[in-house]
Formats: C-alpha cells, sequence, structure tokens
C-alpha cells in the first residue's frame, strides 16, 4: 500500500484521483503484491492455529484471491493506460516464475 495510492478492495481505475500504474517496490517483480500477501494470510493463520478446519475456508479465499486477480487484470488492460505494456514488463501475476 506503501508503493500503491490507488491499492482499494474495489476493483476500479479511479480516474478522478489520477490513477496510473504503479511499478515502484514489489510491482517490480509482481501485477498484484497485495494479492500475494492475502494469500499467505489466508493459508497461514489456520498452520498456525492448528486447525485443519480453519484450512477449508482459507483454501477458498486464496483460490477466490487467485480467480479475483484474473479478473481485476483482465479489467485493469482495458481500462488503465499503460497497464498493457506493464503487464509486458511484468510477466507475473502472483509468483515470480510460476503464474
Amino acid at each position: 500500500m506503501l508503493s500503491n495510492a490507488f491499492f482499494s478492495t474495489v476493483v476500479r481505475v479511479q480516474s478522478d484521483r489520477g490513477h496510473n500504474v504503479c511499478s515502484d517496490g514489489p510491482y517490480r517483480f509482481v501485477r498484484h503484491p497485495g494479492y500475494v500477501g492475502g494469500i499467505v494470510q489466508w493459508l497461514g493463520v489456520p498452520l498456525l492455529l492448528g486447525s485443519r478446519w480453519a484450512l477449508l475456508p482459507g483454501v477458498l479465499a486464496a483460490v477466490l484471491l487467485v480467480v479475483r486477480t484474473a479478473l481485476e487484470d483482465r479489467t485493469q488492460r482495458t481500462a488503465l493506460e499503460g497497464y498493457a505494456d506493464y503487464a509486458a514488463r511484468v510477466r507475473y501475476r502472483l509468483a515470480p516464475g510460476i503464474w
């Protein structure tokens, strides 16, 4: 959030605030570092608590974040100027070398 002033819980281009592509900080390596943190959190907390039952919603939430990543990528490619060039430079959405 320090690197991206436009980080939000809602997928939208904030043209009223001069939304532009962020490519500093962790955004140099993956396109959605905030979601990486969310996935680690959703999968890590049940492990820290030692709860197998809590792992089920954690896995579901992680899968939903992966789906959201794909949908957000598609939205930003069409609505945010310069995002297609950024996506060509930073190839990976969540994990360098994987996806």
